[in-house]
Parts: C-alpha cells; sequence; structure tokens
C-alpha cells in the first residue's frame, strides 16, 4: 500500500515556532519533524512507499527525506507550483500510484491508528473512498459528516451552516483511503477541494463512500497551543495506547437515569434533559485512557411507541448537548427489542432470547470487537441492578450510580464494586481521581 501526504502548508499559525523557515509539516514535535513522526506510524502500519505532495519550502523536506533510505522508505515527490488545494495535485499523481487503495494524509496531522483495521473496513464495504472519523470536543464549529447505521456517509455538514438543529459529532480527521480512480476525477491541474468538489459529487451520485469510525489519536496540530497539548500526549504515552493494535478499557454507560433524567420511557425528543454533572464526568472520561461507549435498552421501539429514527434524533440530541460543553462518546450502541414483544418490524413473533438486551451482553461483545476493547480490564456504570448483572456476565467491573432508579429496580441481588450519588462521583473514583 502507498502513503501520499499532503505536506505544502505553510502554516502561518506556527509562525513563533517555525520561524517561517520550515512549512509546516516539518515543525519541531520533542526533537522529530511531525513528517518523521508519521512516516513512524506508517512504517509500523508496513507502509514504506510514500509520496510527498509538496509546495511551500518543500527543498526543506526534499533535502531532509531525501530517496527515504535513510528513514526506510522510498521517497517520491510532487511539486505544486501554486497551491492546488486538498485535490488538485490528484492530476499529477495518477502516473505515480501502483493501482492499489492508497492511503492519504494531510501534513498537520499526528496520528497513530491500525491502519489494517481501517483498510479492512475499506476492503469489505467495497468502498471508493473511505474517510477516517471520530467525535471530538467542538464539533459546533466542525466540519461534520453525516452517515447511516452502516457508515455509509450521506452528505458533509459545513461548520458555516446555521445548525438549528440535532446533530452527530462525528468529524472528518484529514486521514482516507481512496481507490485510485478517484484521481481520473480530476482532469487538470485546478485548485480542487477533496471534499466539496470530489467526494461531495461522487456521494450525490450514490457512490459508495464511507466513514470509519475509531477513538484512535487523530489531531490536527496546526496551532501552538495544539503542539503543546500533542508533546504532552506524547510523553504520556496517551497517543500510542489509543491504537486499536492494544487493548482498550472502556468505561460503558447506562443512558436513562445515568446520563439523562429519568423520565420511564423516552420516546419524544423533548422529554430528554441531562443529569446534572454528566459532562463534567464525561470529559473526565475522554481525558483518560478509557474510551467511553453507552449501552442502553429502548423497548420503545419494540412497544411501537416511536421509531428507530426517533431514537436515533434523541440520540442526536444528547450527542449535540454534550458536544456544545466539550464532552463526546466514543459510540453508542442501543437494543430496540422488548423481553415479551420482540421487535415486530423484524419478526411479529419473536419470542427468542434476546442476545442484545441488557442484562445480555450482546452490545458489549459488539464494543469490544469493534474496538479491541479488554472486558477485563473495563467497567459498566448504570442506575439499576440490570447494568450491574449485566456488568457481572459480561466480567466487567461495575459502579452504581444513585441517580434514576438507584438500584431499586430490584430485578437481580448483585452488588456494585463502586457507588456514587452522581456519574461524576463515579468516574471519579473509577479514574483514581479523589472527590472533593
Amino acid at each position: 500500500m502507498q502513503a501520499v501526504i499532503m505536506a505544502g502548508g505553510r502554516g502561518t499559525r506556527l509562525a513563533t515556532i517555525t520561524k517561517n523557515e520550515v512549512p509546516k509539516p516539518m515543525v519541531d514535535i520533542l526533537g522529530k519533524p511531525l513528517l518523521e513522526r508519521q512516516i513512524e506510524i506508517l512504517k509500523k502500519n508496513g507502509i514504506t512507499d510514500v509520496i510527498f505532495i509538496i509546495g511551500y519550502l518543500g527543498n526543506v523536506i526534499r533535502n531532509y527525506f531525501g530517496n527515504g533510505s535513510k528513514f526506510g522508505i522510498t521517497a517520491q515527490y510532487i511539486e505544486e507550483n501554486e497551491p492546488l488545494g486538498t485535490a488538485g495535485s490528484f492530476y499529477f499523481l495518477k502516473n505515480k500510484l501502483d493501482g492499489e487503495p492508497f492511503f492519504l494524509i494531510f501534513g498537520d496531522v499526528l496520528f497513530d491508528i491500525d491502519l489494517g483495521r481501517m483498510f479492512d473496513f475499506h476492503r469489505k464495504n467495497r468502498s471508493l473512498a473511505t474517510l477516517f472519523v471520530h467525535p471530538n470536543s467542538h464539533p459546533f464549529d466542525s466540519d461534520l459528516v453525516e452517515v447511516d447505521s452502516e457508515g455509509k456517509i450521506l452528505k458533509f455538514d459545513s461548520k458555516h451552516n446555521m445548525r438549528n438543529y440535532w446533530y452527530k459529532n462525528c468529524v472528518n480527521a484529514g486521514l482516507y483511503i481512496l481507490n485510485p480512480e478517484i484521481c481520473n476525477l480530476v482532469s487538470n491541474p485546478a485548485k480542487k477541494d477533496l471534499e466539496k468538489d470530489i467526494l461531495s459529487k461522487v456521494i450525490a451520485e450514490g457512490r459508495d463512500v464511507f466513514g470509519y469510525k475509531s477513538p484512535e489519536y487523530v489531531k490536527d496540530v496546526g496551532t501552538v497551543e495544539r503542539i503543546n497539548s500533542a508533546k504532552k500526549d506524547i510523553e504520556s504515552g496517551f497517543i500510542e495506547k489509543r491504537s486499536l493494535r492494544n487493548k482498550q478499557k472502556c468505561i460503558f454507560l447506562d443512558r436513562d437515569g445515568t446520563l439523562n433524567v429519568y423520565k420511564g420511557l423516552i420516546s419524544k425528543i423533548e422529554e430528554f434533559e441531562l443529569e446534572k454533572d454528566v459532562v463534567e464526568a464525561i470529559k473526565k472520561i475522554n481525558s483518560s485512557e478509557w474510551i467511553c461507549v453507552v449501552v442502553t435498552n429502548q423497548p420503545v421501539v419494540a412497544r411501537g411507541m416511536c421509531s428507530i429514527d426517533d431514537v436515533n434524533e434523541i440520540h442526536k440530541k444528547m450527542e449535540t448537548l454534550l458536544g456544545k460543553d466539550g464532552a463526546y462518546l466514543d459510540d453508542m450502541f442501543f437494543c430496540p427489542h422488548h423481553p415479551d414483544k420482540g421487535f415486530p418490524e423484524e419478526n411479529p413473533a419473536y419470542k427468542i432470547k434476546c442476545h442484545c438486551r441488557k442484562p445480555a451482553i450482546g452490545m458489549l461483545e459488539t464494543a469490544a470487537e469493534k474496538y479491541n476493547i479488554d472486558l477485563n480490564a473495563s467497567w459498566i456504570v448504570g442506575d439499576t441492578t440490570m447494568d450491574i448483572q449485566t456488568g457481572l456476565n459480561a466480567g466487567c467491573h461495575t459502579a452504581l450510580v444513585m441517580t434514576g432508579e438507584a438500584g431499586k429496580d430490584g430485578k437481580f441481588n448483585v452488588k456494585p464494586e463502586v457507588t456514587g450519588s452522581s456519574l461524576l462521583e463515579v468516574v471519579k473514583k473509577i479514574i483514581g481521581e479523589k472527590n472533593d
């Protein structure tokens, strides 16, 4: 597999570091240029054939990497005489590709991902283009990607839109796997935007473009503040730990009574209201070594109280409210079945045991497979004995919040390892932070 790195950025916001003597992708991070750190991750994923697209001060990059032999790669270069945007240089790229899908990276991104998993997703979906997508702490001012339940991209939602609606926190991170035929859509070396001029058009034509969702570390480090933050993440080992090459630890969260105020079965979006201190609790998880995944039973669907689309809208509201204050969920799974009625849309006579509805562990197992989660090192937090029993069934650690039903559902004779008056108190205990 080949990698193409867009390395032509000027980096005006990094001028105090670069002194306008090196291009943005060559900014020093703990003694190594950002590009060299990208190369190291590519090599870790078995990629050694690299094409640099250079422009401003491109000679610095060419002189540093040369033919790539000193770094264990083969390096080629495409030099833009004038900026061609994020896709215009594809015109020159056609003759340098080997005919296989290639990995495209923006030169201002620090990352460490298991690229093999992303490539398997790309191949399985027979995708023309696959974008690495993830939630972030500021979706309100980010360009968002709207995907369906299978990950197929439906459209892009520009940060310049007036968002008077609820939305999923799903952001394009600047890493792609592209089939080489994408380059044939650029007929001349003119300035073009990959998202606006290429991907939006093929999506409108019904072509298969997918979003690969992952909690791995991918961050634009185009400002001094972000560079300083990235240095801390490297020194702490946080970036490498988040790679799905390694087993992950997760804090699974129940929804009703844990994240939102308990009001029985919620079927209307106006009924949804976050519990106090939930945002702060989730922000602490986001900055910890745990990923954060919601697992919730939603029998309102099987009961006919609302549709799956209605539940998804409620979850969009939850993600919007969390993102507004800088918190995010790495993923969310819900079971629409009813213990007696089943799921009429699939089978009116549904009576067999559901393997996803808590206290069954189907949702946790699905998350564990998707994100390489070690269930034995993970926690489940909820407001009912059913949540605690689910954790025990999955081999997880368990915690009970004294909000919602506060363990008074009485369905199982179980005891949690940890209890707390709120999600914030419980999370502090799990991550080892003292409560006030």
